[in-house]
């Protein structure tokens, strides 16, 4: 049963890359999201908040690699 799972190919099969980016993008949004919504504990009681514009363009890096690795992998 394990040979049969060895097949001597990449983990996760020619796919890995669009994975990684699939993760990797969708953490960028989802953190910069949050970090203008919700900032930590320790900025809001200095009164302070996340820097928006930067913010807002990694969230939309984020996104263009978010789209563009699920159209991969959608794709094929």
């Amino acid at each position: 049963m394990l040979a049969e799972a060895s097949t001597g190919g990449a983990f996760l099969g020619e796919d890995l890359l669009a994975y990684l980016l699939l993760a990797f993008g969708g953490a960028m949004l989802v953190g910069n999201l949050l970090a203008l919504y919700r900032p930590p504990p320790r900025l809001r009681e200095a009164g302070q908040r996340a820097p928006v514009g930067r913010s807002l363009v990694m969230a939309g890096l984020g996104a263009v690699a978010f789209v563009w690795a699920l159209a991969s992998l959608i794709n094929g």
